[in-house]
């Protein structure tokens, strides 16, 4: 199983190392401009092909106290087992050979037509890593909603570190504070595989239209595997039920308030690369409140030539997968 524990490799730099020729890594540039989770997803190799067992420590002894000539009872660790899985997405293109032998430099226009492809597959893949439930779509892999789909009280529970911004009905969203690490929160790839989406030209095929006609194109095959695992429940927090409509109002979120409680909820030692995850509504609110300099706990700065908002040091991040229409997370039986 390779973990580059101190370097923390994201998908594309997995994708730089394993594919010398930079074709791999083309693509999952052109694909993180459009999603800023695949520049900072810490991605590990499964340990048992498709599939990933964490070993994930339930309980630490304590110790007793004792007297002079009493004895202690010898304790250990307690500790559970989980297994995540990845999803295999895939799909083809057929782009007719007429159009694509007409244009200049054939290679770019092949490449252009493909970007509809690895847009549709990348907010998809996103869409997943947000709300996958193999509960609900078994084909799919788990994603982080449905691992924090609670609020609750106890600090042994994962639930504790769910946090209710108020909202009641199905006009919600849900900000995400996660610490990306080997030992943290990662994404997985399967054993002996390439990393990130992989792309394979299938040459001229004869294709056919909608009423069985016949044409000859190129045919693409796109193929992405891709899980998540969440070693340490306590690296992530999710600010859930946030009322997207009662922005500007006396019963909206304090934003700022919840983010200082989610940061808090993060364990002392702090491993891994944090970021902070929201969607365009959440995003432009927090940029206004940077922009008046309102609070300074938020800042505003530009990190390769690119205009970021951070929280304590940081990064807020805009990702489009996360939803406005969530539906209020209860709290834990």
């Amino acid at each position: 199983m390779a973990i580059l524990t101190d370097m923390n490799p994201t998908l594309l730099d997995v994708a730089r190392r394993t594919d010398p020729n930079g074709k791999v890594a083309t693509i999952v540039e052109l694909m993180s401009a459009q999603n800023p989770i695949l520049q900072d997803m810490v991605v590990v190799e499964c340990n048992n092909g498709m599939t990933h067992r964490t070993t994930i420590r339930t309980g630490l002894p304590k110790g007793m106290w004792r007297k002079m000539y009493q004895g202690v009872q010898p304790e250990k660790s307690t500790t559970r087992q989980v297994d995540d899985v990845c999803g295999m997405l895939e799909t083809y293109s057929e782009i007719d050979k007429a159009l694509a032998d007409m244009a200049p430099d054939k290679a770019a226009f092949m490449l252009t037509e493909s970007a509809a492809f690895l847009e549709g597959l990348n907010q998809t893949m996103a869409n997943a890593t947000f709300y996958g439930d193999t509960a609900v779509t078994p084909e799919r892999f788990m994603g982080l909603a449905a691992r924090y789909n609670a609020i609750g009280t106890n600090r042994e529970k994962s639930s504790f570190n769910v946090l209710d911004g108020g909202g009641k009905g199905s006009d919600n969203t849900s900000i995400w504070l996660l610490y990306w690490g080997a030992q943290t929160v990662c994404g997985l790839y399967p054993r002996g595989s390439k990393v990130g989406l992989q792309h394979r030209d299938l040459g001229e095929v004869t294709a056919f239209d909608a009423e069985g006609g016949k044409f000859q194109a190129y045919r693409s095959h796109y193929k992405w595997d891709l899980g998540l695992t969440v070693r340490d429940w306590r690296y992530a927090v999710r600010i859930a039920n946030i009322d997207v409509n009662a922005f500007g109002g006396t019963g909206g979120a304090d934003l700022i308030d919840l983010l200082v409680k989610a940061t808090h909820r993060i364990p002392a030692s702090k491993l891994g690369r944090p970021v902070i995850y929201c969607n365009e509504t959440i995003g432009t609110a927090l940029d206004l409140q940077a922009l008046k300099r309102t609070n300074m706990m938020l800042t505003y700065k530009e990190v390769d030539g690119a205009p970021q908002t951070n929280f304590r040091g940081i990064p807020i991040k805009t990702c489009d997968a996360i939803l406005d229409t969530e539906a209020k997370v209860g709290n834990d039986a």
